[in-house]
């Protein structure tokens, strides 16, 4: 079964429409699955329309934490997902041809040299970034440091995943960090327990302002990285 998690902060706006467009795409995929909305401390209309879509969709259920956090929302849904296939879809950012692409990727999981996690890169090449440029810089720049620092092997961690959630359930586990930090994470103890990440080239539009300004997004991206290096240590070297 394949597994959708898409966290949800103040998207009233947005998420019937989002939700409504990725359950019929998962219709058209003939697998059955679920789809976990994680609503994350929204102040707008967002946990009264979810609870409504709920009511109109069978497979989607909701999940309500207190507390506005990304990653600790990608790891309630994915904990509390019952599939095989997990997806991290986001309410501004899905693609069911992405999601098509990597689950033919992920049919070589069962090989213990196969592909565990499929991320769908904004930097690979073929891929088309059209956000802003201050936003193609600071991703350029984050990941220039990842590879620096920590060995990062493919070239974006934030976005899209298709993963493999048999394998990865023990990973997602261990991991500490939350807010922007936990994909990261995810992916770097991923490659370090000795799993390969295959990743796809997007396009990525811009559908609405960044939920946080440059400006506020920089120290906080930077103090998460230091946070990041004092929980899982530094590059490895190579034997």
């Amino acid at each position: 079964m394949i597994s959708v998690v898409m966290p949800a902060f103040n998207e009233a706006a947005m998420l019937g429409a989002s939700v409504r467009e990725v359950v019929d795409g998962l219709h058209a995929i003939g697998q059955p699955f679920e789809v976990h909305i994680v609503e994350n401390g929204s102040t707008d209309g967002t946990l009264a329309l979810a609870l409504r879509i709920t009511e109109a969709l069978p497979e989607v259920e909701v999940h309500v934490m207190r507390t506005a956090d990304y990653g600790e929302a990608l790891r309630t849904g994915l904990l509390s997902s019952r599939g095989t296939i997990g997806v991290v879809f986001d309410v501004d950012y899905y693609d069911i041809g992405f999601l098509k692409e990597a689950l033919a990727v992920l049919d070589g999981a069962a090989d213990p040299t196969g592909p565990v996690i499929v991320v769908g890169s904004k930097r690979a090449p073929g891929s088309i970034d059209e956000r802003s440029l201050f936003r193609r810089a600071a991703t350029s720049v984050f990941t220039g440091i990842l590879r620096t620092v920590f060995g990062l092997s493919v070239s974006d961690t934030h976005g899209m995943k298709v993963c493999n959630l048999d394998v990865l359930r023990p990973v997602i586990r261990t991991c500490r960090l939350g807010t922007d930090m936990f994909d990261t994470e995810l992916i770097i103890r991923s490659e370090r327990a000795g799993w390969k990440i295959a990743e796809i080239p997007v396009t990525v539009r811009e559908t609405r302002p960044a939920r946080t300004s440059f400006l506020r997004r920089v120290p906080r991206t930077l103090i998460g990285l230091l946070r990041l290096r004092a929980t899982i240590g530094g590059r490895r070297s190579k034997l």
